[in-house]
């Protein structure tokens, strides 16, 4: 599940049931089934970022969107995502500067 966000595509994810529960309480959609597949937070980060970002937007990762001050915003940025796939990477504009080459 995704949501777009100050010019950001946003995986969501919850660390447990628990979690995923309290986010649809939050949007008052408890009544319906959630449909959800438990990876490792690593896999999110590897595979499910760069898969959203390949439709044009940056993506970032919630954890725990329902948690308040409790949630984590993993944003895409190198170091957090894919280098890649982020908004910071050295060969697009903002990014990190490239090293100098070294002169002999």
């Amino acid at each position: 599940m995704t949501v777009e966000m100050h010019g950001a595509r946003w995986l969501l994810a919850f660390t447990d049931e628990a979690a995923l529960a309290r986010y649809a309480r939050a949007r008052g959609e408890s009544n319906r089934p959630w449909r959800y597949r438990a990876v490792w937070g690593a896999a999110v980060l590897d595979a499910g970022v760069p898969a959203v970002a390949e439709a044009g937007l940056p993506c970032g990762v919630l954890v725990d969107a329902g948690d308040g001050e409790r949630g984590l915003v993993l944003p895409p940025v190198v170091g957090i995502v894919p280098e890649s796939v982020a908004v910071d990477r050295p060969d697009i504009d903002g990014g990190a500067p490239e090293a100098e080459p070294e002169h002999v």
